[in-house]
């Protein structure tokens, strides 16, 4: 317990003083009562790095957000990481990323290196210190991700049972431009989850298979994007980490989100999407899914 307390005591400090590039190792061990020996020993057998390269990471994994939504110089870049020279920066960062700065600001991929401590830099200016214990109860937010893939699904079967027209009828709406349908609207909720898959593993998404897609190929693509979203979401989520980031690199220019701000973002437009399928169902005669209400799934044990 001692050496944990002293870790999370050394990231404290290492978040208070990041850009204090002039204090020595020596001295960042003295402010915890430790020599450096002491200290280097004790945070490499917890943190899995000694105290210096744990810090110089967190200081790349900044410099990384601050290419991604900032036009800053790449040089002003580094010298905020603590580097000295263009060159060195480019070095070091090319080790922990695999391409150059330039390279990188062009086409990012995802922010955190690769770290047994767990330890990251979280925007916009904090370290994350991975929690000591995980909630393993049912999650609220799993549930509701799970009936939404579930829901999308079920959509798609009973579709089955409309004409091409019925599938085609415009919703009517007069507070949006977008005339939607029924098929467009299922169509997007499919593509919603592939989209963001796309995202997540920094691949374009292709965007003309949504165009008056067929059921069967929904179908096709629900089988393949559902259970790759849903273990995005449950391994964020066991893990502790919805308030962790990556780079949506299908973004222009890319921009960096949360994974939980991600998920409400794809639950609130599915809601809204639902619906109108729901309705527009209803009005051909197909109510077995209701509204597509998630009150009952949640309530269901695990």
């Amino acid at each position: 317990m001692a050496a944990a307390d002293t870790f999370a005591g050394f990231v404290d400090q290492l978040a208070e003083a990041l850009d204090d590039h002039e204090l020595t190792a020596d001295e960042r061990a003295a402010r915890l009562h430790f020599s450096r020996y002491h200290l280097d020993r004790m945070i490499r057998s917890v943190a899995g790095e000694p105290p210096q390269a744990l810090r110089r990471r967190v200081l790349l994994e900044r410099a990384a957000y601050r290419m991604v939504t900032t036009t800053a110089p790449l040089i002003d870049i580094a010298v905020e990481a603590g580097y000295g020279s263009h060159e060195a920066f480019t070095r070091a960062f090319a080790r922990a990323y695999g391409v150059p700065p330039a390279t990188w600001r062009r086409r990012p991929g995802q922010i955190r290196i690769a770290a047994p401590s767990g330890v990251h830099f979280h925007p916009p200016g904090s370290l994350r210190l991975p929690a000591r214990e995980t909630v393993t109860s049912m999650d609220l937010l799993t549930k509701m991700v799970e009936h939404h893939v579930w829901l999308t699904g079920e959509m798609i079967r009973v579709a089955g049972r409309l004409t091409d027209e019925q599938l085609d009828q415009v919703i009517e709406l007069d507070v949006d431009d977008d005339r939607q349908t029924i098929r467009s609207l299922l169509s997007r909720l499919v593509g919603q989850l592939g989209m963001w898959n796309a995202a997540l593993a920094t691949r374009d998404y292709d965007w003309s298979v949504e165009e008056h897609e067929p059921l069967a190929s929904m179908r096709e693509r629900l089988a393949v994007e559902a259970p790759t979203y849903l273990a995005h979401v449950r391994e964020v989520v066991e893990a502790g980490r919805l308030d962790d980031t990556f780079v949506d690199a299908l973004c222009e220019p890319a921009e960096v989100f949360t994974y939980g701000g991600m998920i409400a973002h794809v639950l609130t437009f599915a809601a809204h999407r639902r619906t109108l399928v729901a309705l527009a169902l209803g009005r051909h005669g197909v109510t077995e899914l209701g509204w597509g209400d998630p009150m009952l799934w949640v309530a269901q044990p695990a």
